[in-house]
């Protein structure tokens, strides 16, 4: 199946450019015009696509040749392609930072690149910065320029002289406090928690709409899919908790969508708000903000003691870093406060100012090997023995460990499991 849509990868030559505003800006612009729009995030996130989800009012999947494959990603972008009128993917870091690089994304499916800079401490370099972007490897094209927080018409008129004929600017957009999203450790500050964001959005929307050049237009990409394979029903009648609020979040949509290729049912609750588990057969603790919660989860509520008696009971449980957390016996915060947690594996965490660890993950597991990443600003401190260690594919130092004790499964790792739903499947299944 070919499907042929207007898409724009959405890049920048550094982290904090300004991709994820402008994202989000081309998006509500768009679906303002009546316009359907599927974004995707390139590479491992959780924060940014709350943001682009909002704005552009679908879910957003995550584009990853090495944690999805090329396959997967080319399946996701042609079935988007035959359902929309515009396809966005915001890059990750720098267009040619990290392996994979989001223009190796850009590269393998055509995609052209929209490239925001921040112009805010620059004149003539501006032109100099997009023509290396544009011209440092092959089989990048460049389809314009977005000059960022721009100080003034002058300014603006300035950084777009800069540039060589072939780079059009499409827009200038001026700086602006107000627009911009509250920031913490691991990233923006998660969407559900911005009572105001879709005034935000729509302020984007309107800066985009009132900056950008009358004839620009992203280009059009044919989108190949891939063959699909096919997922056994491995989890059929198996009913699955998953833990969702503010404290546990960081959900990717390809794995919800896994386990209901599986068979499974899925059911939510809030370790916050619930004081029991609902009917189910497995658990899946997601990673998130625990420790931003530490004094309200503790192991005297009725949902801690409820987590102890099916781990006892011999039931399946997954916990990914912010839900490992939680079933420690305790999680001291930066400030050096202590709080007991839920008290199902043995250990403590520590919280730091400082990154603990960031990289790609690939882990042996005795049901097969999983992908995934990792990213947190913790430390743990357990007696228990790995099953296993990872391995990071880019050159990076972390080897995060897995811990199994009976059926529960624990570790920092945040997998994706479409890179082996065999191997979930087991995770989840209440028999062996």
């Amino acid at each position: 199946m070919t499907a042929r849509c207007r898409a724009l990868m959405v890049s920048a030559p550094a982290s904090g450019q300004g991709k994820t505003s402008v994202t989000a800006a081309i998006a509500r612009h768009h679906v303002r015009r009546g316009e359907r729009v599927r974004v995707f995030k390139t590479g491992p996130d959780f924060l940014d696509p709350m943001v682009l989800a909002r704005a552009s009012g679908a879910p957003v999947f995550q584009l990853d040749l090495f944690m999805a494959g090329e396959d997967a990603c080319r399946r996701m972008l042609a079935e988007a392609a035959a359902e929309a009128d515009l396809i966005l993917v915001e890059g990750v870091m720098g267009l040619y930072d990290s392996d994979p690089s989001s223009a190796d994304l850009a590269r393998t499916f055509g995609l052209p690149v929209l490239a925001v800079i921040d112009a805010s401490a620059m004149a003539q370099t501006f032109g100099a910065l997009a023509h290396g972007l544009a011209t440092f490897q092959p089989g990048v094209a460049v389809a314009g320029v977005v000059a960022n927080r721009v100080g003034s018409p002058g300014h603006a008129r300035m950084v777009g002289e800069s540039l060589p004929t072939s780079l059009p600017l499409v827009a200038a957009l001026g700086r602006d406090a107000a627009l911009s999203l509250p920031e913490r450790h691991l990233g923006l500050v998660q969407a559900g928690e911005l009572p105001d964001l879709d005034a935000r959005l729509d302020r984007w929307a309107d800066a985009w709409a009132a900056a950008v050049a009358p004839d620009f237009e992203a280009p059009s990409v044919d989108f190949e899919s891939a063959p699909d394979e096919p997922v056994a029903r491995l989890l059929d009648g198996v009913v699955i908790a998953v833990a969702r609020d503010t404290a546990f979040s960081f959900i990717y949509p390809a794995n919800v969508q896994c386990l209901e290729r599986l068979g499974a049912r899925l059911v939510w609750f809030s370790p916050l708000a619930d004081d029991t588990l609902p009917p189910c057969d497995a658990v899946w603790l997601p990673g998130g903000y625990p420790e931003l919660h530490a004094s309200t989860l503790g192991p005297d509520r009725p949902i801690a003691a409820a987590l102890r008696a099916h781990d006892a009971a011999g039931k399946p449980l997954l916990a990914e870093c912010g839900g490992l957390l939680y079933l420690l016996d305790g999680l001291s915060t930066v400030d050096g406060t202590r709080h007991p947690m839920a008290g199902v594996l043995p250990g403590e965490g520590t919280m730091s100012r400082r990154l603990a660890a960031l990289g790609l993950q690939s882990v042996a597991l005795p049901e097969g090997t999983v992908r995934g990443h990792t990213f947190h600003y913790s430390v743990l401190s357990t007696p228990l023995e790995p099953l296993a260690r990872a391995t990071s594919p880019n050159g990076r130092g972390t080897a995060e460990a897995v811990y199994r004790r009976g059926r529960l499964t624990a570790s920092y790792v945040h997998t994706w499991f479409p890179s082996n739903p065999v191997a979930v499947a087991s995770w989840f299944r209440p028999w062996r």
